[in-house]
């Protein structure tokens, strides 16, 4: 409860202002940090005086929110003040006679915790929510209260924030305190706004707590807030966050840093500064308005270069931020400097085209000096700054009508409902207990970076970067991705397995088969919470099928399997094997079928450039006319042809084999190999032979591979009165229900 937090800074902490958007924030701040014209910092004890004799009269603001004020007329020179004159008078009422415990006034704490959103540029709504955040929790003040003289909206806030409030932190209380958290965000993302600030401030002043007491809440704000802060895109709150956590849990790799820090601030050059200069100089001549800015690293970013990098030296201390008015200027400078410098072509990141999944959008680049040392620079326009440092603080009330010139695409359009956000809610409603909750929530936060892959109907999904097929289907179709059965990826077949890559396009193969069932194997390539769940969900409902590990779908109309797995079929006189008309007889062994009735095939449609030499179609790559050709002579003088895209043709040729002219000649009769790819299903098999049947084609032989993850592979060696009909049977096959490709076969045969 924030009640126990206490004033005295965080042990080890540089005393000074902390710079945020637009006013200071207290905390560890790198010693070199140019120091911005800024609000004072606040005395908490004046201020607690100033909250207890301060003038309270109506149409007065009290002296103890002047600050508030002040920085938020700094974003909203127009706002309402009334509602926040209210909104103290209450809270402070209402807290009179509670102290923290080191010894000030209660009220200087919802002051703060405001004081931090209303530099951020929060709206009204959220600094009026804030100053009563504890009001009902800790008062008399009822939630009936707070909606008859503010409004519902600021009712629902305050409800929101008091929920995450209620349990106290502990082992088993965590993982219900931060599931009710995501439900009360995934309404309003202004309720996480406030409990970051509320953690914020509490974190400042946790220096008397008891060590132990400390190190608790430290881990819980380093293991989930700080992520959450990241995704939320508020770098503000998250870099403090993440230097106060850092200072608790590490302190003498604090004190180290610390002491790197100082000891580069007392040199007598600096480089950033030198090359600050002279981009200035490079953009005044190319006439780009702009504001060149030096932006310290703080100490956890310095930590983590300090050990990639070693030794550092000026230029790893910070970097350089560019400042713009326009979305073009940031390429327009980007240009300039890398004309007039010299860039570091290999750091170049462009987020302003593709921003990230928090909102964050900038140029990334480095510049190189003579000396060695590689300044990392920032480019960015004043609005993407905003966001950058205030993420969806910075955007105001989600529920204002918006601004004609307020983009209307993607997550941008909806900071009450980032992507992640929407994925995070409908996995903890599936989780069965807290503690799987919990477990997977921790693992979501800790993915640093997402991917964008495309639906063939043009929709994209947002997935952690190694994410598999497996999760797209559950990304994309919740628990009915059990009757998942493949994937194209970029127009090719491919496992679900597979893993992703930023922009790749994923079609996604169902099944029809209302009783499909997912493969424990699943779970080895699933990396989301959403597809993990809905898995051990499955497998946790039939525990008899998770033993035996998920039934293959039969072909019930194949008859029984053959020694080697397989089923294959010739073709009974008078008929078309498999074909309704005809009596199916099924071999014993996939070799049942001469090779002399495979490899067979009419020779007389080829013309070869070697007058008497004998002709043999390669079975690797079956030809048929029109296919492009070519020959290579084998063993005995024979010509084998193949199409110019096998594989075999290939090798042979890196071996220097000499390739023979050949092409098609009149006749056009001709024998393929094609490989069908379906679901399994009853009737599949008489299914597909009838659709041959019916286009003419005699079935020589054909092969039903075992089902593997309800997928079935067929392969027939088909006869064709005239090769010109092999498109329009290749279709017909397509449209046998449960078919979803036919292809030419493309068999691993020695060509030698």
């Amino acid at each position: 409860m924030s009640a126990e937090a206490t004033n005295p800074a965080t042990p080890g902490a540089v005393s000074g202002p902390m710079t945020g958007p637009s006013g200071p924030m207290t905390g560890p701040t790198p010693a070199s940090a140019p120091r911005r014209r800024s609000l004072p910092r606040i005395d908490l004890r004046r201020l607690g005086r100033a909250a207890l004799l301060g003038s309270a009269t109506r149409d007065r603001l009290p002296d103890a929110i002047g600050h508030v004020v002040d920085a938020h007329r700094a974003h909203h020179p127009d706002a309402d003040l009334e509602p926040l004159r209210r909104a103290y008078v209450l809270a402070e009422s209402s807290h009179r006679g509670q102290m923290r415990k080191s010894g000030e006034p209660y009220i200087t704490h919802p002051l703060a915790v405001t004081l931090i959103l209303a530099e951020l540029g929060a709206e009204t709504t959220t600094l009026t929510a804030s100053l009563l955040h504890d009001t009902v929790e800790d008062t008399d003040v009822t939630l009936a209260q707070v909606r008859e003289q503010f409004g519902e909206e600021v009712r629902y806030l305050v409800d929101g924030v008091t929920k995450l409030e209620k349990v106290d932190y502990g082992a088993a209380a965590e993982p219900e305190t931060f599931r009710k958290m995501l439900v009360a965000t995934g309404n309003d993302v202004r309720v996480m706004s406030i409990k970051l600030a509320d953690r914020l401030h509490n974190m400042r002043t946790l220096g008397v707590m008891r060590p132990e007491k400390q190190a608790r809440i430290a881990k819980v704000t380093r293991d989930v807030l700080i992520p959450l802060a990241e995704r939320l895109g508020v770098q503000a709150l998250k870099t403090e966050l993440e230097d106060l956590v850092f200072a608790i849990l590490h302190p003498e790799e604090y004190e180290h840093t610390r002491a790197m820090i100082a000891e580069n601030a007392s040199r007598p050059d600096d480089p950033l500064a030198e090359i600050a200069d002279e981009m200035r100089a490079v953009l005044n001549e190319a006439d780009i308005p702009s504001e060149v800015l030096i932006r310290p690293r703080h100490f956890v970013s310095l930590h983590r270069v300090s050990r990639k990098r070693g030794r550092l030296r000026g230029c790893d201390f910070g970097r350089l931020l560019v400042l713009v008015n326009e979305d073009a200027d940031c390429y327009g400078v980007l240009g300039e400097l890398h004309t007039c410098m010299t860039p570091v072509v290999s750091e170049f990141k462009d987020f302003i085209a593709v921003p990230k999944f928090n909102l964050y959008q900038s140029l990334h680049t480095a510049l190189a000096r003579a000396d060695g040392q590689v300044a990392e620079v920032l480019i960015r326009t004043h609005q993407m700054h905003k966001v950058a440092e205030a993420g969806v603080i910075a955007l105001g009330n989600p529920y204002a009508p918006p601004a004609s010139d307020d983009p209307a695409d993607g997550e941008r359009a909806d900071p009450t409902r980032p992507g992640w956000l929407s994925r995070l809610l409908e996995w903890q409603r599936a989780a069965p207990d807290p503690d799987t909750f919990w477990s997977t929530l921790r693992e979501d936060l800790a993915q640093d970076r997402e991917i964008t892959v495309f639906r063939p109907d043009g929709g994209t999904l947002g997935l952690p970067e190694g994410a598999s097929c497996v999760d797209a289907a559950y990304a994309q179709y919740g628990e009915d991705a059990h009757a998942c059965i493949g994937a194209r990826v970029n127009g090719r077949l491919a496992t679900l397995s597979t893993v992703l890559k930023d922009g790749d396009t994923v079609q996604l193969l169902m099944g029809q088969d209302p009783a499909s069932e997912p493969s424990r194997e699943w779970l080895e390539h699933a990396h989301t919470p959403a597809a993990r769940i809905a898995i051990q969900r499955w497998l946790a409902a039939h525990p008899t099928a998770a033993e035996t590990g998920a039934p293959e779908t039969s072909l019930r109309d194949a008859g029984e399997q053959g020694p080697r797995g397989g089923v294959e079929l010739e073709p009974s006189p008078g008929g078309v094997a498999g074909s309704p008309a005809s009596r199916t007889t099924l071999a014993t062994s996939a070799t049942s079928a001469t090779p002399a009735s495979r490899a067979s095939a009419p020779t007389d449609a080829v013309v070869v450039d070697r007058p008497g030499a004998s002709v043999r179609l390669a079975r690797c790559c079956t030809p048929v006319p029109p296919d492009e050709v070519t020959g290579f002579v084998v063993r005995g003088g024979v010509v084998t042809v193949h199409r110019v895209e096998c594989a075999a043709v290939a090798r042979m040729k890196s071996a220097g084999r000499a390739e023979v002219g050949v092409r098609w000649g009149e006749t056009t009769e001709c024998r393929v190999t094609l490989v069908a790819e379906s679901f399994g299903r009853p009737h599949l098999l008489a299914d597909l032979t009838e659709a041959i049947a019916l286009e003419g084609a005699e079935i020589v032989s054909a092969t039903v591979e075992p089902p593997t993850q309800q997928r079935v592979r067929h392969t027939y060696t088909l006869q064709l009165a005239d090769a010109a009909h092999l498109p329009a049977l290749m279709r017909a096959m397509r449209n046998v229900a449960g078919v979803y490709d036919v292809s030419r076969a493309q068999h691993h045969v020695s060509a030698w």
